[in-house]
């Protein structure tokens, strides 16, 4: 049995080696996931997390994206968070020297943020409907030429004795 995939249209940003723990940026990409793009910046605005800076630029990003793109033209607030994720990216190990000679070890992670957007349901709606309202332009009907005349046509029908008096 085939699975049958719909296409559906996002357009996506991705910051790549932000300095901050993956799991700390989960934390903030979770709440996000799902909503409206006005409701997610509300909420990383709100938001105490260091991380969430972050991410809401990698928002603003794939909102700029998307209204960009020659193809597309979305308006940012009809937009959704359709994913919103963040992987493991390198970490920096570092030593510490602790008591009686030992080595404390300090890792520096880092994390790449994902934000994928998508047209709400209800403006795609809308934009169909708007299309399926809007008048479809028809051609005008071609125009047949006239038989061209020359210049000695136009001469030889005007006398030269009537423009002289």
């Amino acid at each position: 049995m085939a699975a049958v995939e719909t296409e559906k249209r996002t357009v996506r940003a991705q910051a790549k080696y932000v300095h901050a723990t993956a799991r700390k940026a989960r934390l903030i990409t979770d709440l996000i996931r799902g909503r409206s793009v006005p409701e997610a910046r509300t909420i990383l605005a709100f938001s105490t997390r260091a991380v969430a800076e972050d991410v809401e630029k990698v928002l603003r990003s794939a909102v700029a994206n998307a209204e960009s793109r020659p193809d597309l033209h979305w308006n940012g607030d009809d937009l959704y968070i359709v994913t919103a994720y963040a992987d493991e990216g390198p970490t920096l190990k570092r030593h510490r020297a602790r008591a009686r000679g030992r080595v404390g070890r300090i890792m520096k992670r880092s994390c790449h943020i994902t934000v994928e957007l998508a047209q709400s349901p209800a403006a795609l709606a809308a934009a169909q409907a708007a299309a399926a309202a809007a008048p479809t332009r028809q051609r005008a009907p071609k125009k047949t030429e006239e038989p061209a005349t020359t210049e000695t046509d136009t001469a030889a029908e005007t006398p030269a004795e009537e423009t002289e008096s």
